[in-house]
């Protein structure tokens, strides 16, 4: 096998409002202060830095403090409190942040989070913390019916109007199966097909990189075609439960896994660290099938409820995710998010909708990987490795892979990934993670993606024709849909 870098997005066919963003000196600083801390007066900050700002006033004003989303378009950092404390309201003017008085705090909307785990946690529903309204946004999606439906709307209103609210999604909940660099493994019954989310460094010094968790629990080996030998082995995988992600070895050590995202067109994002995300923050997502789109981050902790794959009147419950509003389609689990000052974000796991009508996608936070995994953000190792993702991959994997794969990721294929998983798994928040901030992720970021990305996209290393493959794919890859670098897919079903 020709080595070859070990590339993490694939290129392809970008959306030109996205890719506008990240041309040269996009990053002008904006950093400036409209007037010094002391004076009270909000400072101007980046997103990267205003999620800073929040983590320390939360341990500041401690139980007065009830959320926080960054404001883009006034670039300030509003901070939400549930105490007239001269005293708190004075510490966060003078961190810089704007403060905002609020009814419920913190534990209360936790509380009506646990409420509705506790008695409407049914397939296709989500539900997440949106500091902006300073409630619980519950979403169901279309599979959500009938009775189910009755049940979770009776649970919302028990809750009270100015705790929470739900609204209706017209897609239903599912894993993307393409995207970015995308990676194969072959299993019984067929392919399954993800893409790479970034390249990183394992705790013994190894080269490796991360993924869908769904992906890694459908399959051990993964190749960068679909019929190429294995270049890469899970190490640990999660999923479902406390997030969705998985630690991928490369089999070379000399693998050279550049800490990088191809965007497309010959351009490249330098990945310098990983850093949390934050409400009303920009973000961007690269996928082979549609490409790079933009949105913005709705909600923290969100917790999904897909529609287990094994068993058909089981829940697979997926906890701590990052709720947004850009679009994703089949093909796009495992993906990279990630900020365009080279801040990697998230992993692709599910989610609803697709890039012509919009709706919502969630990610598992890469800090939280890192962490749980011991990997370093960064390339590991020296030689080259056949990219993961790359290969000629024309199309593989996807499918409506119903089978195997991850949890209740059913539909995980791209293709319409009816199968299980997707379904109703409206993506739903499930846990009682009500920190997130859902928010009124109403789709957007959607944008015009419509299966863009696929296309030629080299993608990293190799020729890899499109990560978007026609998700006819059989594979029961019940990952499915996880590594797509960028893509969105909510936690892959298979």
């Amino acid at each position: 096998m020709p080595k070859r870098k070990a590339a993490i997005a694939v290129g392809g066919v970008a959306a030109l409002g996205a890719a506008a963003l990240l041309l040269p000196n996009a990053n002008a600083s904006q950093d400036k202060d409209q007037a010094t801390g002391a004076t009270g007066t909000a400072k101007t900050l980046k997103a990267a830095d205003a999620s800073g700002l929040a983590a320390q006033l939360q341990k500041i004003l401690g139980d007065a403090f009830a959320g926080s989303y960054y404001d883009s378009a006034k670039q300030q950092l509003v901070v939400n409190v549930v105490n007239g404390d001269d005293n708190v309201v004075v510490q966060a003017k003078k961190a810089g942040a704007v403060v905002r008085q609020v009814d419920n705090s913190t534990a209360e909307l936790q509380a009506a989070a646990r409420t509705l785990k506790a008695k409407a946690t049914i397939p296709g529903t989500s539900w997440a913390v949106d500091p902006r309204t300073n409630k619980v946004l519950v979403t169901a999606d279309s599979t959500v019916t009938g009775g189910k439906w009755d049940r979770l709307r009776s649970t919302v209103r028990g809750l009270g109007s100015d705790t929470a609210t739900l609204k209706k999604s017209s897609g239903t909940f599912k894993t993307f199966v393409s995207g970015g660099d995308a990676i194969f493994s072959q299993i019984q019954g067929g392919n399954v097909r993800c893409s790479l989310g970034f390249n990183v460094t394992a705790s013994d010094g190894s080269p490796a990189f991360l993924t869908a968790g769904h992906c890694g629990v459908a399959a051990k080996d993964w190749s960068d075609s679909q019929t190429g030998q294995p270049i890469a082995t899970v190490d640990q995988a999660t999923f479902p439960g406390q997030g969705d992600f998985s630690l991928v070895k490369y089999n070379d050590p000399a693998t050279q896994a550049p800490s990088e995202v191809n965007t497309g067109n010959g351009q490249t994002v330098q990945i310098k660290q990983a850093a949390d995300a934050t409400v009303g923050a920009t973000v961007f997502r690269m996928g082979s099938t549609t490409g790079l789109h933009d949105g913005q981050v709705t909600g923290l902790d969100a917790t999904v409820n897909f529609q287990s794959e094994t068993d058909p009147n089981g829940v697979d419950t997926v906890t701590g995710l990052i709720q947004t509003n850009v679009c994703a389609e089949a093909g796009d689990s495992g993906g990279s998010l990630f900020t365009q000052d080279g801040s990697a974000i998230g992993l692709t796991s599910g989610g609803s909708g697709d890039c012509t009508n919009g709706g919502e996608t969630f990610f598992q936070p890469v800090t939280t990987a890192l962490q749980a995994t011991g990997a370093t953000l960064g390339a590991g190792g020296a030689g080259a490795g056949d990219q993961a993702g790359a290969g000629d991959q024309a199309g593989a994997g996807a499918g409506d892979q119903s089978g195997e794969g991850a949890g209740d990721q059913s539909g995980a294929g791209a293709g319409d990934q009816s199968g299980a998983g997707a379904g109703d798994q409206s993506g739903a928040g499930a846990g009682d993670q009500s920190g997130a901030g859902a928010g009124d992720q109403s789709g957007a970021g959607a944008g015009d993606q419509s299966g863009e990305g696929a296309g030629d996209q080299s993608g990293a290393g190799g020729d890899q024709i499109g990560g978007s493959a026609d998700p006819s794919a059989p594979a029961d890859a019940s990952g499915s849909g996880a590594a797509h670098d960028g893509s969105s897919s909510v936690h892959g079903t298979r």
